[in-house]
């Protein structure tokens, strides 16, 4: 009651109850497309990112959009029309997570086909994202691949990519539904040809490799292929990937820039549906 008298007796000049509310209203409008991308994107949405963190850094960028952004008077629309912005909002934030999310799993992909003809298939642990296992190969290329991505800037361009797609759809106009689905088929696609271009050439190196181990042990019967080979693969591989590291390095920043440029699709296709 206090501070319903304090509004009303002009603590906040030029603000009703209403004011307040529909105000209240449009800030939770505007965190929806944020706030889902957060969730649904990588490095923002990870498990070692707090959900404390990701809801104050929500509230953070929905600050800066009011007043910049227009919302809709919530309290002038329908029921249905309330669920239908609601719903798109979410559903776009999410798509647009969704697609950087799948395409930054091409490096564990890449991971697995690596350490599966390295014979580093073995070696195995806990994956905080997904919460299943996967190799350390695709550990370490994801871990890689984040430190690009945060030493290039990704996640600030994300930011800003998410925050000008208010100007591209802004709230409450329909949106390209289908474009959405068809931007995560693309996104499929990219990541399946960003691992095979990432794993090729050392999937490569070491097929060529075994082909060599088991010349040696036909010739030589006598020769223990795992006590011989197994040994052989685990050197190779370790000393491949270290004289990799700079080309890594090269095609992981290909790789976020076209992650940050699918982001931009995503929103331009949603425009105009």
């Amino acid at each position: 009651m206090n501070v319903i008298g304090a509004i009303n007796g002009g603590a906040f000049p030029g603000l009703s109850i209403q004011g307040l509310y529909d105000l209240i209203l449009q800030f939770l409008v505007l965190s929806l497309r944020v706030g889902s991308f957060m969730i649904a994107a990588p490095f923002f949405g990870s498990r070692s990112v707090v959900v404390t963190i990701r809801i104050v850094a929500t509230c953070a960028v929905t600050f800066s959009l009011l007043g910049r952004v227009p919302a809709p008077i919530i309290s002038s629309m329908s029921n249905l029309e309330i669920v239908s912005v609601v719903f798109q909002e979410i559903v776009l934030g999410l798509s647009a997570g969704m697609v950087m999310a799948i395409m930054f799993s091409s490096v564990v992909l890449a991971g697995e086909k690596i350490a599966s003809t390295s014979g580093l298939s073995f070696a195995m642990q806990v994956d905080p994202n997904s919460g299943g296992t996967t190799p350390v190969v695709s550990q370490i290329f994801t871990l890689f691949l984040t430190t690009v991505f945060l030493s290039v800037n990704g996640h600030l361009t994300a930011l800003a990519l998410v925050l000008q797609s208010y100007e591209t759809l802004p709230i409450g106009v329909a949106a390209n539904f289908p474009a959405l689905f068809a931007a995560g088929g693309l996104a499929a696609n990219e990541m399946f040809v960003s691992a095979t271009v990432i794993m090729l050439p050392i999937a490569a190196v070491m097929s060529l490799i075994n082909i060599a181990i088991g010349i040696i042990t036909r010739s030589a019967p006598t020769l223990n292929l795992f006590s011989f080979g197994f040994p052989i693969t685990l050197v190779s591989i370790f000393v491949i990937l270290f004289l990799s590291v700079p080309h890594l390095a090269a095609a992981f920043s290909d790789h976020t820039a076209q992650m940050l440029q699918a982001l931009k699709l995503v929103f331009q296709g949603a425009k105009g549906g």
